[in-house]
């Protein structure tokens, strides 16, 4: 499973079990929820700090890639041959003449 849904998943979670808690408390549905947001926020900052931790990490390398890509795509339309062959994916990288 992915990072950023389990760290979804750990805040929706969160949010429903504080809800849950909040539910015997005498006060309106949408300030109960306000209350249970508010809680899980901040709960889930401490809790779920590993997987928060884990998923900007993945963010991040898909970032990095998206910009080598990009600075790659840049260098070929600007006449790079060798950087239009490094990152070619429709032929192999090794070719028998």
């Amino acid at each position: 499973m992915s990072p950023a849904v389990k760290y979804t998943l750990g805040r929706l979670g969160l949010f429903v079990v504080v809800f849950a808690l909040l539910l015997p408390v005498p006060l309106a549905f949408l300030v109960k929820a306000m209350i249970a947001l508010l809680a899980s926020a901040g709960f889930s900052y401490f809790l779920l700090a590993k997987w928060r931790n884990e998923m900007a990490e993945q963010l991040g390398t898909v970032a990095e890639r998206r910009q080598a890509e990009k600075a790659r795509l840049r260098a070929a339309l600007a006449g790079d041959e060798a950087a239009a062959a490094a990152g070619d994916r429709a032929t192999p990288s090794t070719q028998e003449d």
